[in-house]
């Protein structure tokens, strides 16, 4: 049975005073609703997708819906030098940041009897090697100001199954590993690295590209009976980031109402 989704949140200034970079933040799904649901709690956001059209487009929803104009750059977070001069432009913007939300990721269909290395290598490199460039490059800003927080974008497929999932669900399993991992090392200089785990967020892009018989399967499977609205993940992203979370760090916390 279908449950309906909640009224969207008004903001409480978790965020106030903060600034807030994400990538992959253009189109309809978790990264521009993060986006929004920051400025709403009162951060200075930083937009950056590949995008070019859909960029400056969510850049001018967010300033509809919102009254703050964004900061914004192209970035491929595949291209290193991208990512460098995207961290570059935030701090340029603001002065610092803040808060850096990786959720670029790249998802497809393929059994492993039929994948080709490309498919998977772009997969790995979007989703899993791309939040490792991303956090390295922010990484040296925020340890030298001794604060900072990062949410990584993981999925529930890095811990549970799914037929022709093998490539994006090693991507995101590595995400909650690399998550854990660089949460070790650096919470003696005071930032805080953790990942929300989504199941199934829908919107308008993952129908274009999930066939109508899978998102069913998927969503008979929800308790809730339904998919999360993509400001429902954004919720908990937001959570992460403030200073509500200061006590967590290493965590992947699952945003689901899924059952095995």
């Amino acid at each position: 049975m279908k449950t309906a989704a909640p009224e969207y949140p008004k903001g409480r200034g978790l965020l106030a005073g903060k600034t807030v970079l994400v990538t992959a933040a253009a189109g309809t799904g978790i990264g521009y609703a993060t986006a929004r649901r920051c400025a709403e709690e009162g951060a200075a956001v930083f937009l950056s997708d590949l995008h070019e059209r859909r960029l400056h487009e969510a850049a001018e929803k967010l300033e509809r819906e919102t009254g703050l104009r964004p900061g914004l750059q192209l970035c491929d977070v595949t291209q290193q030098s991208q990512v460098d001069a995207l961290v570059a432009a935030a701090i340029g913007a603001w002065g610092h940041i803040d808060v850096l939300v990786n959720n670029a990721g790249l998802g497809g269909y393929a059994k492993v009897v039929d994948m080709q290395d490309e498919q998977w290598s772009k997969v790995l490199d979007v989703t899993l090697t791309a939040t490792f460039r991303m956090t390295r490059a922010v990484l040296p800003h925020m340890i030298a100001r001794r604060t900072g927080a990062i949410v990584n974008n993981a999925s529930v497929l890095g811990w549970r199954a799914q037929e022709g999932q093998s490539h994006y669900a090693a991507a995101k399993a590595g995400v909650m590993a690399l998550t854990r991992c660089v949460a070790m090392e650096v919470a003696e200089h005071g930032v805080r690295v953790n990942a929300v785990s989504p199941s199934l967020a829908t919107h308008e892009f993952l129908a274009k590209v999930t066939p109508q018989g899978l998102l069913d399967q998927l969503t008979a499977r929800e308790a809730f009976g339904r998919g999360a609205e993509p400001w429902e993940v954004a919720n908990v992203i937001v959570f992460l980031a403030s200073d509500l979370a200061s006590y967590m760090t290493g965590e992947c916390v699952a945003v689901s109402s899924q059952h095995p």
